[in-house]
Protein backbone atom coordinates (compact mmCIF):
# COMPACT_ATOMS: atom_id res chain seq x y z
CA UNK A 1 0.00 0.00 0.00
CA UNK A 2 1.58 3.41 -0.70
CA UNK A 3 2.38 5.50 2.01
CA UNK A 4 2.92 9.10 2.08
CA UNK A 5 6.62 9.92 2.53
CA UNK A 6 7.39 12.08 5.63
CA UNK A 7 8.50 15.67 4.84
CA UNK A 8 12.34 16.07 4.83
CA UNK A 9 13.87 18.03 7.62
CA UNK A 10 16.72 19.16 6.23
CA UNK A 11 15.88 22.82 5.45
CA UNK A 12 14.59 23.41 9.34
CA UNK A 13 17.54 21.69 10.21
CA UNK A 14 20.09 23.87 8.33
CA UNK A 15 18.16 27.13 9.45
CA UNK A 16 18.29 25.83 12.77
CA UNK A 17 22.44 25.69 11.97
CA UNK A 18 22.61 28.62 10.24
CA UNK A 19 21.03 31.00 13.26
CA UNK A 20 22.79 29.21 15.99
CA UNK A 21 26.09 30.64 15.19
CA UNK A 22 24.33 34.19 14.28
CA UNK A 23 23.16 33.95 17.42
CA UNK A 24 25.93 33.12 19.34
CA UNK A 25 28.18 36.02 17.47
CA UNK A 26 25.40 38.52 18.43
CA UNK A 27 25.67 37.36 22.17
CA UNK A 28 29.35 38.63 22.47
CA UNK A 29 29.59 42.04 23.72
CA UNK A 30 25.86 43.30 23.53
CA UNK A 31 25.51 46.90 24.27
CA UNK A 32 23.45 45.96 27.45
CA UNK A 33 23.84 42.58 28.26
CA UNK A 34 20.39 42.31 31.21
CA UNK A 35 17.98 44.04 28.12
CA UNK A 36 19.97 41.56 25.80
CA UNK A 37 19.17 38.90 28.32
CA UNK A 38 15.16 39.95 28.47
CA UNK A 39 15.01 40.16 24.82
CA UNK A 40 16.06 36.89 24.18
CA UNK A 41 13.77 35.04 26.36
CA UNK A 42 11.44 35.02 23.59
CA UNK A 43 13.77 32.93 21.62
CA UNK A 44 14.93 30.84 24.64
CA UNK A 45 11.25 30.24 25.47
CA UNK A 46 10.38 29.71 21.66
CA UNK A 47 13.12 27.64 19.97
CA UNK A 48 13.79 25.00 22.23
CA UNK A 49 9.56 24.76 21.82
CA UNK A 50 9.61 25.06 18.37
CA UNK A 51 12.14 21.64 18.38
CA UNK A 52 11.00 19.79 21.06
CA UNK A 53 7.28 19.61 19.33
CA UNK A 54 8.49 19.64 15.83
CA UNK A 55 7.28 15.71 15.75
CA UNK A 56 3.93 16.56 16.25
CA UNK A 57 3.75 19.55 14.60
CA UNK A 58 5.92 20.13 11.46
CA UNK A 59 5.21 23.55 9.82
CA UNK A 60 6.14 24.23 6.39
CA UNK A 61 9.49 25.17 4.92
CA UNK A 62 8.13 28.25 3.95
CA UNK A 63 6.78 28.78 7.55
CA UNK A 64 9.82 27.98 9.56
CA UNK A 65 11.95 30.48 6.56
CA UNK A 66 9.94 32.95 7.52
CA UNK A 67 10.72 32.51 11.48
CA UNK A 68 13.97 32.55 10.78
CA UNK A 69 14.27 35.66 9.24
CA UNK A 70 12.04 37.05 12.29
CA UNK A 71 14.45 35.93 14.34
CA UNK A 72 17.41 37.05 12.90
CA UNK A 73 15.70 40.74 12.93
CA UNK A 74 15.08 39.97 16.72
CA UNK A 75 18.88 38.97 17.56
CA UNK A 76 20.41 42.57 15.85
CA UNK A 77 17.38 44.05 17.77
CA UNK A 78 18.88 42.87 21.16
CA UNK A 79 22.36 43.21 20.25
CA UNK A 80 22.36 46.48 20.10
CA UNK A 81 19.29 47.27 22.10
CA UNK A 82 16.31 48.03 19.45
CA UNK A 83 16.58 51.92 19.85
CA UNK A 84 20.50 52.02 19.09
CA UNK A 85 20.63 49.42 16.11
CA UNK A 86 22.56 51.72 13.95
CA UNK A 87 20.61 51.33 10.07
CA UNK A 88 20.90 54.51 9.37
CA UNK A 89 24.71 54.26 9.48
CA UNK A 90 24.80 51.29 7.42
CA UNK A 91 22.64 53.17 4.87
CA UNK A 92 25.17 55.24 4.67
CA UNK A 93 27.84 53.23 4.01
CA UNK A 94 25.68 52.02 1.43
CA UNK A 95 25.88 54.97 -0.58
CA UNK A 96 22.45 56.24 1.20
CA UNK A 97 21.69 59.71 2.36
CA UNK A 98 21.25 60.75 5.63
CA UNK A 99 18.15 59.54 7.71
CA UNK A 100 17.24 61.22 11.09
CA UNK A 101 14.50 61.48 13.33
CA UNK A 102 13.75 58.17 15.47
CA UNK A 103 14.95 55.15 15.22
CA UNK A 104 12.44 53.07 13.45
CA UNK A 105 14.08 49.54 13.88
CA UNK A 106 11.22 48.34 16.93
CA UNK A 107 8.50 49.24 14.89
CA UNK A 108 9.99 47.48 11.74
CA UNK A 109 10.61 44.50 13.67
CA UNK A 110 7.32 44.45 14.99
CA UNK A 111 5.71 44.38 11.42
CA UNK A 112 7.67 41.52 10.60
CA UNK A 113 6.60 39.74 13.57
CA UNK A 114 3.18 40.80 12.15
CA UNK A 115 4.07 39.21 8.86
CA UNK A 116 6.49 36.64 9.57
CA UNK A 117 5.02 34.68 12.21
CA UNK A 118 1.71 34.71 10.92
CA UNK A 119 2.21 31.78 8.07
CA UNK A 120 3.36 29.38 11.86
CA UNK A 121 -0.09 30.52 13.13
CA UNK A 122 -2.51 29.69 10.58
CA UNK A 123 -1.01 26.24 10.79
CA UNK A 124 -0.96 26.12 14.23
CA UNK A 125 -4.65 26.98 14.55
CA UNK A 126 -5.52 24.77 11.13
CA UNK A 127 -3.37 21.56 13.15
CA UNK A 128 -6.31 21.48 15.79
CA UNK A 129 -9.39 23.04 14.21
CA UNK A 130 -10.70 24.05 10.84
CA UNK A 131 -13.21 27.03 10.61
CA UNK A 132 -15.29 28.16 7.43
CA UNK A 133 -15.27 31.19 5.71
CA UNK A 134 -14.30 34.03 7.13
CA UNK A 135 -13.32 32.28 10.45
CA UNK A 136 -10.39 30.71 8.82
CA UNK A 137 -9.11 34.82 8.11
CA UNK A 138 -10.60 35.94 11.51
CA UNK A 139 -9.36 33.95 13.95
CA UNK A 140 -5.48 33.64 13.35
CA UNK A 141 -6.18 37.26 12.74
CA UNK A 142 -7.33 37.74 16.53
CA UNK A 143 -4.84 35.17 17.45
CA UNK A 144 -2.05 37.95 16.45
CA UNK A 145 -3.98 40.52 17.65
CA UNK A 146 -3.95 38.61 21.33
CA UNK A 147 -0.37 38.46 21.30
CA UNK A 148 0.55 42.12 19.65
CA UNK A 149 -1.22 43.02 23.23
CA UNK A 150 0.11 40.37 25.42
CA UNK A 151 3.82 41.55 24.12
CA UNK A 152 3.33 45.26 24.88
CA UNK A 153 1.92 44.56 28.65
CA UNK A 154 4.96 42.16 29.35
CA UNK A 155 7.34 45.23 27.90
CA UNK A 156 5.37 47.95 30.53
CA UNK A 157 5.78 45.05 32.96
CA UNK A 158 9.27 44.73 32.58
CA UNK A 159 9.42 48.95 32.77
CA UNK A 160 7.40 48.75 35.95
CA UNK A 161 9.50 45.60 37.41
CA UNK A 162 13.19 47.23 36.17
CA UNK A 163 12.77 50.53 35.69
CA UNK A 164 15.81 52.85 35.26
CA UNK A 165 17.87 52.15 32.27
CA UNK A 166 16.90 48.34 31.36
CA UNK A 167 13.22 49.44 31.58
CA UNK A 168 14.33 51.91 29.65
CA UNK A 169 15.58 50.00 27.56
CA UNK A 170 13.38 47.14 27.20
CA UNK A 171 10.73 49.66 26.51
CA UNK A 172 12.27 51.60 23.71
CA UNK A 173 9.02 53.75 23.55
CA UNK A 174 11.58 56.81 22.42
CA UNK A 175 9.72 59.54 24.23
CA UNK A 176 6.41 58.50 22.25
CA UNK A 177 3.82 57.70 24.22
CA UNK A 178 1.85 56.02 21.94
CA UNK A 179 4.52 53.91 21.11
CA UNK A 180 2.44 50.70 22.58
CA UNK A 181 -0.51 51.39 20.13
CA UNK A 182 1.59 52.00 17.20
CA UNK A 183 3.75 49.12 17.63
CA UNK A 184 0.56 46.90 17.89
CA UNK A 185 -0.46 48.79 14.59
CA UNK A 186 2.71 47.22 12.50
CA UNK A 187 2.25 43.78 13.95
CA UNK A 188 -1.51 44.13 12.62
CA UNK A 189 -0.15 45.43 9.36
CA UNK A 190 2.09 42.64 8.95
CA UNK A 191 -0.52 40.20 9.98
CA UNK A 192 -3.16 41.78 8.04
CA UNK A 193 -0.90 41.79 4.21
CA UNK A 194 0.14 38.11 5.19
CA UNK A 195 -3.65 37.12 5.05
CA UNK A 196 -4.81 38.66 2.83
CA UNK A 197 -2.02 37.38 0.39
CA UNK A 198 -2.51 33.70 1.84
CA UNK A 199 -6.33 34.15 1.09
CA UNK A 200 -5.84 35.31 -2.26
CA UNK A 201 -3.18 32.42 -3.19
CA UNK A 202 -5.78 29.88 -1.41
CA UNK A 203 -3.55 28.86 0.77
CA UNK A 204 -5.92 29.51 3.95
CA UNK A 205 -7.43 25.77 5.44
CA UNK A 206 -11.07 25.68 5.49
CA UNK A 207 -13.52 23.73 6.69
Amino acid sequence: MYRKSEPSWRWPLALLAAYVPLWIALAIEPVFRKDWLLENLIVLIALPLLVFTARRLRFSDFAYACLFVFFVFHAVGAHYTYALVPYADWWQSLGGGALEGRNHYDRFVHFLYGLLVTPAAVQLIAHYARFPRPWNFLVPWMFMAGHAVVYELIEWAAAIVFGGDLGQAYLGTQGDIWDGQKDMACALLGTTLTLITMAAAGRLPRK
